[in-house]
């Protein structure tokens, strides 16, 4: 992608207003606890008291919003602990210069390295450090230090209480998360009935898993509804695919195919039946016609072998989605465990604290993106703090603060959010400035801030410059509050606001951490990810076993999370202005494809593994399993340097393959089939002769080109 484009792309990305659902009632909640917070301190203290108050409390309601599955009151807590800490070390240094800088710096590179943890934890870190930058211009003495740092974590308890006293949707985010992905599986099964091999995005399961990662105490509050359904939805994909593909499945045409396309609209209804009740709170209703369609027939099946198996699978799966949704207990036990056989512990607040220090020491290596981050972070708050100082301007604070507030990992939201803050702090300052003209007391300003906050709650979630809009005016009235006035908080602040954009677009382009050159890297652990998947499913059916299925199942993870680390770097990738010759965009789409059907021809021969400790082994199947292994490590290390791919221990097992197994050695032997012609259409995707390595940057000059024209 060329420079214009993809910053075009990048202010269209920042300007955006996106629908979305609004949260009236958490906004709500949320903007009493900065008016509860400013009513208290303007009546017992005074207005600066007031402001930090304020600045503690609207923080830590804006990090409560951030998508997590912990509970709100602590992520409040905490986030008005880190906000009265970095305040209380701002003052003690504000007045020197030469100290100031420094912690500054420091401060700002640790909150950069928090994105290891991630996005929650990067947000809320850098929030810190802006209430670092804008506090410190309050009026305020060396004495009055932690006055001001208490008065600021007293906001974050004031929104942790108004969430305790006032929960809204309780368990909501769990539910959604659990309800999106038996949503997506529906419209999975809807898909497949016209087309066998439609894909499916594993990221609603992924989501799902997370949200089921809890605390002890969480697990002992648990629905039950949130329990069950999760783990079952795993095992639903599998069947549903296997049922559709019409090489392991049903027949391509025929009664058969008339049968399964009945068997996934029915299995679409019921698991849009359990996505309603379970994120609405309400009894379920499936449709009769589906019930009676999900019935199988011992007698009149016209399915038969592979295909009936997985039809009989998949509706004893939807009946126990079914028994678990319409329970009438409502509390999960506290010994309940999860899909994995074992509850999913997520450390409490304290037993954080190491695994964060570890999830930053593995990211202090130069290729780093999080560590590029820190540095470019750590380098623009205290590059202009002393910019923003030296300009006969005032309040040069606004300098740094943009350019902590907008920079992020990647290209394209550091680029799209400075173009969206500037655009909102034009509106916001505009607004707010017409208003302060008028010259209203401390109490109208605090209305008029906590107005602006309740706002900025509503729409955070429809586009960051609608979002700075209201946040603008709100720091606007609440300095206005704290005693600044209006002149000087408003004077030149648009045109410091364009200066700490540009320098965040500057430091990025000066130090980035491009996602282009580390494509190939990323497809090999994909590649090596799906390799061990693969390799795990066959070697449960050379060996039938409890241990087996454990095996694939942590194979199963890895390689959606690889998947994962593919997808967020080529989407990075496909906005950046750069071109990596060693693999086009064309190859990179190609190459995904291949993956995508290696990692599916593995999962339908998941959901047709053999059950019981009578099942017959398939010698076969490990010896191609260690193959699979094998070709797939050394091609991984093939492609990260830029070598052709080479499959020959595979291509020698096929051949010797003994087509004598029964059932279950004609299903491995086809499954085989799948995963060696995954491999090869990778080899064609990412091979090229030398000449077609200079002839390709051509055509893909060529069709962006044509892509720009049509645009």
């Amino acid at each position: 992608m060329r420079w214009l484009r993809a910053l075009d792309d990048s202010m269209r990305a920042g300007l955006r207003v996106e629908r979305t659902r609004l949260e009236p009632l958490v906004a709500l909640r949320a903007a009493a606890g900065v008016a509860t917070v400013i009513t208290l301190a303007l009546w017992l203290v005074s207005p600066a008291y007031a402001a930090s108050a304020a600045f503690g409390a609207f923080s830590a309601g804006a990090s409560s919003f951030q998508r997590g599955w912990r509970p709100r009151k602590m992520v409040a807590l905490t986030a008005g602990f880190g906000l009265a800490v970095s305040t209380f070390l701002g003052y003690l240094v504000a007045g020197h210069l030469a100290l100031f800088v420094p912690l500054l710096a420091v401060w700002a590179f640790l909150a950069g390295m928090a994105w290891a943890v991630g996005r929650n934890a990067g947000i809320v870190a850098t929030a810190t450090v802006g209430i670092m930058l804008v506090t410190i211009t309050l009026p305020a003495g060396i004495e009055q230090t932690l006055e001001h740092a208490a008065v600021i974590a007293f906001g974050g308890v004031v929104q942790a209480t108004l969430i305790l006293l006032f929960p809204i949707r309780r368990w909501g985010a769990h539910r959604d998360a659990l309800a999106d992905a038996l949503a997506a599986e529906a419209d999975y099964a809807r898909r497949l009935r016209q087309d066998p091999t439609a894909p499916f995005d594993p990221q609603p399961l992924m989501t799902a898993r997370s949200a089921a990662t809890l605390t002890p105490s969480q697990a002992r509050r648990r629905p039950r509804v949130l329990h069950g359904p999760r783990g079952v939805a795993e095992r639903i994909r599998p069947a549903l695919a296997a049922l559709a593909d019409p090489r392991v499945g049903a027949p391509a045409e025929g009664p058969g195919r008339d049968r399964a396309r009945e068997l996934l609209s029915a299995a679409a209804d019921v698991l849009d039946a359990a996505a309603r009740s379970i994120r609405h709170g309400t009894a379920i209703q499936v449709p009769a016609r589906a019930l009676q369609a999900l019935r199988i027939d011992e007698e009149d099946e016209v399915l038969d072998g592979p295909a009936r198996s997985a039809a009989a699978q998949l509706s004893r799966l939807l009946d126990e989605v079914l028994e678990i949704v319409d329970s009438r207990d409502t509390r999960a036990p506290p010994a309940a465990a999860g899909a994995d056989g074992q509850l999913l512990v997520e450390p409490t607040m304290f037993r954080l604290v190491p695994v964060v220090v570890r999830a930053m020491r593995r990211e202090l290596r130069p290729d780093s993106p999080v560590l590029r981050h820190a540095v470019r972070l750590g380098a623009v708050a205290s590059l202009g703090y002393l910019l923003g100082t030296a300009l006969p301007l005032g309040h040069g604070y606004w300098v740094p603060l943009t350019s902590v507030m907008v920079l992020r990992p990647d290209f394209h939201q550091t680029y799209a959010r400075s173009v969206g803050r500037f655009v909102g702090t034009v509106v916001g300052v505009g607004l707010a400035t017409g208003v302060e003209t008028v010259h209203p007391d401390a109490f109208v300003s605090g209305g008029l801030a906590v107005g602006s906050a309740a706002l900025t709650y509503l729409f955070m979630r429809t586009g960051y410059a609608v979002s700075q809009c209201m946040t603008a005016a709100y720091v606007v009235f609440l300095l206005g509050m704290g005693g600044e006035a209006w002149q000087q908080t408003v004077r030149d602040r648009v045109l410091l606001t364009l200066l700490g954009g540009a320098l965040a677009m500057l430091a990025y382009v000066v130090y980035p951490a491009w996602e282009t050159p580390r494509l190939r890297d990323r497809l090999a652990d994909w590649l090596g990810a799906n390799g061990r998947y693969a390799a795990a499913v066959l070697r449960a059916f050379a060996e039938p076993s409890g241990k087996g299925r454990a095996d694939v199942r942590r194979a199963l993870l890895d390689s959606r999370a690889a998947n994962a680390a593919w997808a967020e770097a080529f989407t990075q990738a496909s906005r950046e202005p750069v071109r990596h010759r060693g693999l086009t965009h064309h190859e990179a789409e190609e190459a995904q494809d291949a993956l995508r059907s290696l990692g599916r021809a593995a999962m339908l021969l998941e959901s047709h593994l053999p059950d019981g400790d009578d099942a017959r082994p398939v010698p076969q199947a490990a010896r191609l399993a260690d193959a699979l292994e094998t070709d797939t490590a050394h091609a991984a290390r093939n492609l990260r340097e830029g070598h052709d791919l080479k499959w020959e221990h595979v291509a020698d097992v096929l051949d010797e393959w003994d087509t004598d197994g029964g059932e279950q050695g004609r299903v491995a032997r086809r499954g085989a089939e799948l995963h060696a012609q995954a491999l090869n259409e990778l080899s064609t995707a990412v091979s090229r002769t030398p000449l077609e390595r200079d002839v390709e940057p051509a055509r893909q000059e060529r069709r962006e080109h044509a892509e720009q024209a049509a645009r």
